[in-house]
């Protein structure tokens, strides 16, 4: 009897031992483990839930015909819930594929001597940090004609769809493997900078460059860096610069934001071939930050709403 108390004593023991090492090593295992997320999540939760939308002016620059022209371009981020099957926006039914994402709403509007261009993308990245972007959109209205493109995430693949007025675009679909986005990097800078990749990389160029150049889609080789680059003239914070030098085409991307949350973008430059034929030339597109506000814009659709457009700086 005693030799089986013995023994049921020293089997509870052990069953503590492993009770508390498991407990120890869960602690540790949490806390070496890293939230994506580069704010902590209150504040995360606080800003990019509050039922507003941040919405911020750039003056712009867009080098189009080897030429500079003068325009607005806007960054309207906002979270809302989106259905990873149908990837569209969820606003009814069953919600078990819903997942918050950070849409990013980009436009550039501005005008080439007699006649106007109208641009704007759409990024859909789920707002863990981690998850690549499931959809990207991107069309464009200027009086020659207009185009559409989309971007699905669809497992190892992106599936492209191309409609355009141009007859050696015509329509397409097609897919491309599954790396990074251009268009993702404005997202992933608000959502996690420090997830951004470095070194030599394997990305799918920005939708814009690929209508303004009519060039095909596809995936190129470049090298991105994220250094500190504080500029007193566009931030009193402390600033930080993503760049991503392409190999095979030419085109640079540099873009600087606020190294501490919420990571405002601050400015951004493009350096791409401008014009065709014997006019083509080196030229860079540039945007910096003029205005900004907080907004439910969608419910701001009075006439006396229209005050807000001069608070954002899109009306003098």
């Amino acid at each position: 009897m005693k030799n089986l108390t013995a023994f049921f004593q020293l089997w509870i023991l052990s069953g503590l031992v492993l009770m508390l090492a498991a407990v120890s090593f869960s602690g540790c295992k949490a806390a070496d483990s890293k939230d994506p997320i580069s704010a902590d999540r209150d504040a995360f939760n606080q800003y990019w839930y509050a039922g507003k939308a941040e919405l911020t002016r750039y003056a712009l620059e867009q080098a189009r015909y080897a030429e500079i022209h003068h325009g607005d371009a806007v960054l309207i981020f906002v979270t809302e819930d989106f259905l990873t099957d149908k990837q569209v926006k969820y606003e009814f039914g069953d919600r078990r594929n819903a997942t918050s994402v950070l849409k990013l709403n980009f436009t550039k509007k501005f005008n080439t001597g007699l006649y106007p261009y109208s641009l704007m993308t759409s990024v859909f990245t789920p707002a863990d940090g981690v998850s690549p972007t499931l959809k990207v959109t991107s069309s464009a209205q200027e009086w020659c004609g207009h185009t559409f493109m989309q971007l699905n995430q669809r497992g190892n693949e992106v599936d492209v769809q191309l409609r355009s007025y141009f007859q050696n675009e015509g329509d397409q679909n097609f897919q491309l493997g599954s790396v990074l986005l251009e268009d993702e990097v404005w997202t992933k800078i608000r959502l996690a900078p420090q997830s951004l990749p470095t070194g030599d990389i394997q990305i799918i160029p920005g939708l814009f460059f690929s209508r303004l150049r009519h060039e095909p889609l596809k995936v190129e080789k470049a090298t991105a860096t994220l250094t500190s680059s504080n500029d007193a003239s566009l931030s009193s914070d402390e600033l930080q610069l993503y760049t991503i030098d392409y190999k095979d085409i030419e085109k640079k991307l540099a873009i600087k934001f606020e190294k501490s949350f919420p990571h405002r973008i601050i400015a951004w430059e493009e350096t791409t071939v401008s014009g065709f034929g014997p006019e083509a030339r080196l030229l860079t597109t540039k945007t910096v930050k003029t205005h900004s506000i907080l907004s439910d814009y969608w419910r701001r659709h009075k006439v006396a709403d229209a005050a807000l457009r001069q608070e954002l700086g899109l009306e003098p």
